[in-house]
């Protein structure tokens, strides 16, 4: 019998009809999941209160979800989390760092309507989502969502308007759930030892997204006056910036201060590949780490885990070079 864990915490997945609209239902979502019971998997399930629509998650809803799961790893074979989809890959990323270790599925799942609304996409990602939870060999954090398990450090929501929210453009999927389930099971990453929990603590981490023309320089003068303990630098194609002055000063100067700067794509799809271009050059000499095809979800997450564990800025930026879980593709 396997025994999972489900937490959750809201989203569109569970909402009913209020007299203001669809919004989230105490004691809804447990009650349909009834519906889904089989033979030779029990699960307990553990509602949030409040339950939170997505866009409102924050540091100590991740530092609980977090926490539970380690407080009951011992206890439970695998681990679902309902989640609304708007920042369902941001935390996905977080748990990903968070569980150093894991030997135990946690499959993080939603929906784009609620399970009352007849063509809801719910109760497939539901049964997809316990499916792959029972998987004793899925040692990682993934996300459930319209047929597909995709890797939660990968992940992306890229549609707002249809079923398939969910892609990982730079990261085959790890299952298809079809008639058959096609387990990509040569993908999966093995545990390399004891859960080690990587409390993620409250950090000043921001993200800037360059634009044509005076965007660059402005980004670089908001660092100097106002440097964070990270910055994330959305840049475009293979990394390439304009070789502004104010911009490359102000992240030397950050560097100096102890910021680490990370520079990522805007493009969905590639990598930031210092020397591709000699317009990827002048970020990297003023002190930015290169993310190749990190997620700026993954990105945060990793960003907010390595901070959090007392490490000096040098250390921080030698370690966003490395693969923890998945996050990114290292060259040979």
């Amino acid at each position: 019998m396997k025994r999972l864990l489900i937490l959750y915490t809201g989203g569109t997945i569970g909402m009913g009809q209020t007299p203001q609209g669809l919004a989230p239902l105490p004691g809804l979502l447990p009650q349909q999941l009834t519906r889904l019971a089989r033979d030779g998997v029990s699960w307990e399930v553990r509602e949030y209160a409040p339950l939170l629509d997505s866009s409102a998650i924050g540091l100590a809803d991740w530092q609980r979800l977090v926490a539970e799961i380690a407080a009951n790893y011992a206890q439970f074979d695998g681990f679902v989390v309902i989640h609304g989809t708007d920042t369902m890959a941001y935390s996905a990323s977080v748990l990903a760092f968070a569980l150093q270790g894991l030997a135990k599925p946690v499959v993080v799942t939603g929906s784009q309507l609620p399970l009352i609304h007849p063509r809801s996409d719910g109760w497939s990602n539901l049964a997809d989502a316990i499916e792959a939870a029972c998987q004793e060999d899925l040692h990682e954090v993934v996300i459930s969502f319209n047929r597909l398990l995709l890797r939660g450090v990968r992940a992306r929501k890229l549609d707002a308007a249809g079923f398939a929210g969910f892609d990982s453009p730079n990261a085959p999927a790890l299952a298809q759930f079809g008639i058959d389930v096609q387990w990509q099971r040569h993908l999966w990453r093995r545990s390399t030892g004891t859960l080690r929990v990587m409390l993620p603590a409250a950090l000043d981490i921001r993200c800037g997204m360059l634009l044509p023309g005076a965007m660059a320089g402005a980004f670089g003068r908001w660092l100097v006056q106002d440097t964070p303990d990270a910055a994330i630098v959305l840049s475009y194609g293979s990394g390439n910036t304009p070789a502004d002055a104010d911009l490359l000063a102000g992240v030397r100067a950050a560097t100096a201060q102890g910021c680490v700067v990370l520079n990522l794509t805007q493009c969905v799809r590639g990598a930031v590949a210092v020397g591709a271009y000699a317009a990827s050059q002048p970020l990297a000499q003023a002190g930015a780490v290169a993310g190749g095809d990190m997620t700026p979800e993954a990105a945060q997450a990793k960003l907010l885990c390595l901070l959090s564990q007392g490490l000096s800025a040098a250390e921080v930026r030698a370690a966003l070079l490395r693969d923890y879980c998945g996050e990114m593709t290292i060259s040979a």
